[in-house]
């Protein structure tokens, strides 16, 4: 699940990511080997399966941190549910999101898209309140962690987003929001959600 910046006006606030997408491709005379850019070729390790182990229903607390990076430690609390449906035979993904918690109601979508040149996914975020799909946060899965980053802006000032999903297991998952205003050097957590399956 991407989570959101921890402030309203910044839900869909994302502004263009600073994660390069780097394009492969093969050399010519070597027709055994896969063009990267075919979207039906499987590999030994096939990213498009990455959000697999998410496809399905879970049980959702979130906590939000309620004004970041301005020192204060005031989090709020969120439950609810998550349902996530497989699309394009797993190279792309919805996630619908309903919490609710003592500072409101949450409605949010995101849309994963698999980028078969780069083997990268884009995490794209719609609120509600909203209904506007919010810049991409772009990056991907090593060792069943996902790393993914973007640029946006907080009060006037640029800052950093990091959104990190862990902790994956069959019917569990951990997922973590920081922000940093230093370039990346130190990172403030103001989103932490963690999912349990249900059996729906």
């Amino acid at each position: 699940m991407k989570a959101l910046p921890s402030v309203a006006p910044h839900f869909l606030a994302l502004a263009a990511t600073f994660t390069m997408l780097a394009l492969t491709g093969n050399a010519r005379g070597t027709p055994s080997t896969p063009a990267a850019s075919d979207p039906v070729t499987r590999t030994e390790h096939d990213d498009r399966q990455d959000f697999d182990f998410e496809i399905g229903s879970w049980k959702t607390h979130v906590s939000r941190l309620q004004h970041p990076l301005t020192g204060s430690n005031t989090w709020t609390q969120y439950d609810g549910t998550t349902v996530v449906r497989k699309v394009w035979d797993g190279r792309a993904n919805l996630l619908e999101l309903e919490v609710d918690g003592p500072a409101g109601h949450l409605e949010l979508l995101s849309l994963r898209l698999y980028n078969p040149q780069s083997h990268q996914w884009s995490l794209n975020l719609a609120s509600s309140r909203t209904g506007v799909l919010g810049v991409p946060t772009v990056g991907q899965f090593k060792n069943r962690r996902g790393e993914f980053f973007d640029q946006e802006t907080l009060d006037g000032r640029a800052i950093l987003v990091r959104f990190v999903i862990s902790n994956i297991t069959a019917n569990s998952c951990h997922f973590e929001q920081a922000f940093s205003d230093d370039g990346g050097q130190t990172w403030e957590v103001n989103w932490i959600a963690d999912d349990t399956r249900t059996n729906e």
